[in-house]
């Protein structure tokens, strides 16, 4: 399956054979076909009842399984995420102590942390991109995203709402234990209908904040009001909903990674993809409370 994020638009764990986890098993009893060269091979007619990681033998026979054995597993994919997630949050720590938000240095610290913001989008973009995931890439993604989270959480925190990045740091872990329990329990389903129902939905709420952002930087105050009052935190639980569905995404690439034995550099796929899941979901987050704040 080719997960996407929110903000990012990333390659899956599936390279040159369509998306891998979305009816990819082959079906007993589905249509078959006979393949040019021998009339007695037969392959399913649906292209995504294919394993992205089975090498292909020749004449339509069934595909074999990769040789190698270094393939990822759940430890691999756990470890990397927390090694990912660890530098976003140190750096993150980092940026907080020594990137003062007082009056006479807000400024400069917003201004690298918006500059930290950008250089770390476009390295996720470059990523998303390549072939092969990158660790160094996605770690210095990771760092220069954390110098980003720790300015902006930590003048929400000092000058609008005492005590708000902890509550989104604790509001992002309920979302991530809430979709894994549900997904683990088949509770969410994830096929074809929720992935093109995700997609739609994540495509229409980009557009209509953009089209906001640019009518607060043409029009000034909040556009046309999708980020204050009631409008702002319906947007808000909306967008944390985004992201809680984008997690089951990821959850399901990494479950069909599992299951085709996936090479293990794949298991950096899956935590820069988690990585940015829950960097939206906390800064959703993060942005609801200070919403709620401002209006008492």
């Amino acid at each position: 399956m080719r997960s996407r994020n929110p903000v990012f638009s990333r390659r899956g764990f599936s390279r040159d054979n369509g998306y891998a986890g979305f009816n990819t098993a082959p079906q007993a009893g589905g249509p078959a076909v006979a393949t040019q060269g021998n009339p007695y091979a037969q392959q399913t007619a649906n292209p995504y009842a294919q394993n992205p990681y089975a090498q292909q033998a020749p004449y339509g026979a069934p595909p074999q399984a990769p040789v190698t054995t270094d393939r990822m597993t759940m430890d691999d994919v756990v470890m990397r995420t927390a090694t990912t997630l660890g530098v976003l949050v140190v750096t993150a720590a980092l940026s907080w102590a020594l990137l003062p938000v007082d009056d006479a240095n807000i400024s400069r610290s917003y201004g690298i942390g918006i500059g930290a913001a950008l250089i770390g989008m476009v390295l996720a973009f470059v990523q998303s991109f390549k072939r092969k995931a990158s660790p160094a890439l996605i770690l210095t993604y990771a760092a220069f995203e954390g110098v980003f989270l720790g300015v902006i959480s930590s003048i929400v925190d000092n000058r609008i709402a005492s005590g708000a990045a902890m509550q989104a740091v604790i509001g992002t872990m309920a979302v991530f234990a809430g979709v894994l329990i549900a997904y683990k329990a088949g509770w969410i389903r994830v096929n074809r209908r929720f992935y093109g129902f995700v997609m739609a939905a994540a495509l229409g709420f980009i557009l209509l904040m953009s089209v906001n952002l640019l009518f607060a930087v043409f029009g000034g105050g909040d556009g046309l009001g999708f980020r204050s009052g009631a409008l702002g935190v319906m947007f808000g639980v909306i967008g944390i909903i985004l992201g809680a569905c984008f997690l089951a995404l990821d959850f399901k690439q990494v479950e069909d990674g599992l299951a085709y034995g996936a090479p293990r550099d794949e298991a950096w796929l899956a935590a820069f993809g988690l990585t940015l899941t829950l960097v939206w979901i906390y800064l959703e987050f993060l942005r609801l409370i200070s919403i709620l704040s401002s209006s008492d």
